[in-house]
């Protein structure tokens, strides 16, 4: 008997290409301000987290350039697609983001948005941007533990 998995269970949107980019260095879960005609656009699985980016400002995390396409039942009460959202954290995540973001190369990358117990939820992570020469040592490194596994599971199937 199979089990079912819940609508709306799972990731919404994922950043993929974050991980590639940026060296991440802590990850923190944050909640999200929405209007109620972006979740019910979110319950769809539909968003783009492509080109989104967090900032600090007065004191609290902002997400920019998440875009929640509009909801099409919602008529006139519709929310802007690519609008600023406030991200919720505690004082002391706000803290160590913005001590972290000061120093030279590091910035908060939203990694992956989600739903946890119906509520809307941002993985958003410390990165620190990776050059041409890291991403090609990354790939090759990659591909180095591929082969080794590779290797041994050939090595474990001959004897």
């Amino acid at each position: 008997m199979t089990k079912k998995k819940k609508p709306g269970a799972g990731a919404i949107a994922t950043n993929r290409k974050a991980r590639h980019d940026y060296e991440i260095e802590q990850v923190y879960e944050a909640g999200i301000a929405l209007v109620g005609s972006e979740v019910k656009t979110l319950r769809g699985g539909k968003a783009s987290l492509a080109e989104a980016y967090a900032s600090i400002r007065d004191g609290e995390v902002f997400l920019h350039g998440l875009h929640i396409p509009e909801y099409p039942q919602a008529s006139h009460l519709n929310h802007e697609p690519t609008r600023t959202r406030k991200l919720l954290l505690h004082g002391k995540e706000i803290a160590a983001m913005r001590v972290a973001t000061e120093q030279r190369g590091y910035t908060l990358v939203p990694l992956k948005l989600y739903f946890k117990d119906n509520r809307v939820k941002v993985e958003v992570a410390i990165a620190r941007g990776r050059k041409r020469y890291d991403k090609r040592q990354a790939i090759a490194k990659r591909e180095a533990e591929r082969e080794m596994a590779k290797r041994e599971g050939a090595r474990r199937r001959s004897t």
